[in-house]
């Protein structure tokens, strides 16, 4: 599966009702409860990351990834989007593209 191919179930849900669809009733919460949920994903996953237990962490990366596209959602931000940013920085060094974000008001 590509991150295109779950945006595009996670549009599909988006429209389901709140009643047979998880993905739904996140969102209908509004984007600071998304916010909120993908988090609490990444804080798990990052607990698993420390500890070390490669099961476990496969399926919070999932969980992350999966509320990440959730949140872009909520704020109306595409994968494309995403690709497209992370495109424009392959022009530059990783620590060339960092000092630019620190010297931005």
């Amino acid at each position: 599966m590509t991150l295109e191919e779950l945006e595009r179930i996670i549009a599909a849900r988006a429209l389901a009702s709140i009643e047979d669809s998880w993905t739904a009733e996140l969102l209908a919460k509004g984007p600071e409860k998304v916010a909120e949920k993908f988090g609490e994903e990444a804080i798990e996953c990052l607990i698993e990351a420390v500890r070390g237990d490669r099961e476990k962490l496969t399926s919070e990366a999932a969980d992350v990834f999966f509320h990440l596209l959730v949140m872009l959602r909520s704020r109306d931000i595409s994968v494309a989007d995403v690709m497209t940013e992370l495109e424009a920085r392959q022009a530059q060094s990783g620590l060339a593209e960092k000092a630019t974000r620190n010297t931005k008001s």
